[in-house]
C-alpha cells in the first residue's frame, strides 16, 4: 500500500538552485517534506565574497514548501564548516510531522558541524539517512596524510548513512570509491528548471534588439558568453586570453560578453584595454538569475573554463536555453552533459590554446545552432522528473514505504 513518507531535509541555507526542486518534492503525493535551514542569511541582501557585491535574489526561495530555520549560534553571511552552529536537530526529528517522527532524513553535505550534528541525531533516533553532495575524486589535490585521514573519516561516516543521492557520474564514482561498490547509490542529478530557462529565453527574443543596443552589439556578430564570478578559480582571465587569440580568426568577428563581478574585474578590463579589444569585449557586472535568459538569447556559445568546479549548474541553464557549451575537464558536469563534438567541447583545464580551438570549432564551422539544439535534447532527460524518480526509489529502499506512485 502506498503511504506518504515523512522526509526531513537539512541544508545550510535557502539556495536559489534548490527552491523549485523543493516545491516539486513538496507537491509529490507520496512525500511529506519539511525543510530545516541552518541559516536564513540568503533571504536578505548580503555581501557575496565571490561576486564582491551585495546580492539579493529576485526568485522566491522559500515559497511552496514547509520550512523551519533552526535556532543557532555564530550565524553569519559567510557560511563555513563551523559557522553557523545550529541546534534542535534531535527535537525536530523526533517531533516530525503532526507528532510522528520522520521516516527519513536527507542531508546536504557532510563537512560541516551542522551536517554531522544532524547525522548523529538521526542515528540516535534510528532514522535512516540519505546524503547528497557534489564532491568528486579529482576536485583538488591532497597530501597522503590528508587522504588517510579522509579514508578513516569515511569509514566512520559509512555507518551513519543508508543511501547516497548522487548528482552525477563523477559524484557516484566518488561515493563508490569511499563506501564500496555495494553501497546504495541513486542518481538524483543536479538539475535546474529546464522549462523556465527555455521559456524565458524564447520570451527574450522579441526584445533582443533592445539588449544589443544597450550593450552596443552588432546583431550579425556571434557572442561568446561567460556568466560567473570573476575570481581566480573560474579562469575568466584564460577565457579572455583565448578570445584575444581567436577574435581575428573568425568572420564575422565575435564578441566576448562577461556577466558577473569579482576581484578580477579590474584586471580583466585593463587587459582588454591594453589589447585594444574594448570594441569586442563587454562587462555587464553582476546580474540576477532571472536576467540570465536575456543574455542566453543573444549568445551563440556558453563557456565555463573553471578549475575545481564541483558541478556547474549554470551549464544546465545554458543548455536548456539552447546554447552550445565549452567547459574545462575540471567542471563536474562535463561527463554528464557535454558530449564532445555534439553539443560542445571539453578541453583540458588551463590549456588556453585548446580553449581557443574549441571556440573556433563551434563558431567558425557554423555549428553553434546545431549544437545548441543538441544541448536541449540532452538536458531534457536531466531534470526534476529524474530527481523525483530517484528520491522515491531511495526512500523506498531505506524505509520500506512506497512513497506514492
Amino acid at each position: 500500500m502506498n503511504e506518504r513518507v515523512r522526509l526531513a531535509y537539512v541544508v545550510s541555507h535557502p539556495i536559489q538552485y534548490q527552491a523549485e526542486l523543493l516545491r516539486r518534492i513538496a507537491a509529490d503525493p507520496g512525500i511529506d517534506l519539511h525543510v530545516f535551514y541552518c541559516s536564513d542569511f540568503s533571504l536578505r541582501s548580503y555581501k557575496d565574497a565571490g561576486f564582491g557585491v551585495t546580492v539579493e535574489w529576485d526568485v522566491p526561495l522559500t515559497e511552496g514548501y514547509r520550512f523551519t530555520v533552526l535556532p543557532r549560534w555564530r550565524d553569519s553571511s559567510t557560511p563555513s564548516p563551523t559557522r553557523p552552529i545550529s541546534r534542535g536537530f534531535f527535537r525536530a526529528f523526533l517531533r516530525g510531522i503532526e507528532g510522528k517522527p520522520f521516516d527519513a532524513v536527507w542531508i546536504h553535505g557532510y563537512s560541516t558541524v551542522n551536517s554531522l550534528h544532524a547525522l548523529f541525531a538521526a542515528k540516535a533516533l534510528g532514522i535512516p539517512v540519505l546524503l547528497r553532495t557534489d564532491s568528486w575524486l579529482g576536485e583538488r589535490p591532497r597530501t597522503a596524510n590528508k587522504l588517510r585521514i579522509k579514508r578513516l573519516f569515511f569509514d566512520a561516516l559509512r555507518h551513519f548513512v543508508n543511501g547516497i543521492l548522487a548528482v552525477g557520474q563523477r559524484n557516484a564514482t566518488y561515493w563508490k570509491h569511499y563506501f564500496g561498490d555495494e553501497f546504495p547509490v541513486f542518481l538524483m542529478p543536479y538539475a535546474v528548471d529546464n522549462a523556465y530557462f527555455s521559456r524565458k529565453t524564447i520570451q527574450s527574443t522579441p526584445k533582443r534588439t533592445e539588449l544589443q543596443k544597450e550593450l552596443g552589439l552588432a546583431p550579425e556578430r556571434p557572442v561568446i558568453l561567460y556568466a560567473s564570478k570573476l575570481i581566480r578559480r573560474k579562469n575568466a582571465d584564460q577565457l579572455l586570453e583565448a578570445f584575444l587569440q581567436l577574435r581575428n580568426r573568425i568572420t564575422p568577428r565575435p564578441y566576448l560578453l562577461i556577466v558577473g563581478d569579482g576581484e578580477l574585474r579590474e584586471m580583466l578590463e585593463r587587459r582588454t584595454a591594453e589589447s585594444d579589444a574594448t570594441d569586442d569585449v563587454r562587462f555587464t557586472g553582476f546580474r540576477n538569475q532571472s536576467e540570465l535568459p536575456r543574455f542566453f538569447d543573444l549568445s551563440s556559445v556558453f563557456v565555463l573554463p573553471a578549475r575545481h568546479e564541483a558541478y556547474g549548474l549554470i551549464v544546465n541553464e545554458a543548455m536548456a536555453a539552447g546554447l552550445a557549451v565549452v567547459v574545462s575537464d575540471d567542471v563536474g558536469c562535463a561527463d554528464d552533459l557535454v558530449l564532445h563534438g555534439e553539443n560542445g567541447y571539453v578541453y583540458p583545464v588551463g590549456n588556453v590554446d585548446a580553449l581557443r580551438d574549441s571556440l573556433e570549432k563551434v563558431l567558425a564551422s557554423g555549428e553553434a545552432q546545431r549544437m545548441g539544439q543538441r544541448s536541449r535534447e540532452i538536458i531534457s532527460s536531466w531534470s526534476y522528473a529524474e530527481d523525483l524518480t530517484a528520491l522515491r526509489g531511495a526512500l523506498r529502499h531505506i524505509t520500506g514505504k512506497q512513497a506514492g506512485a
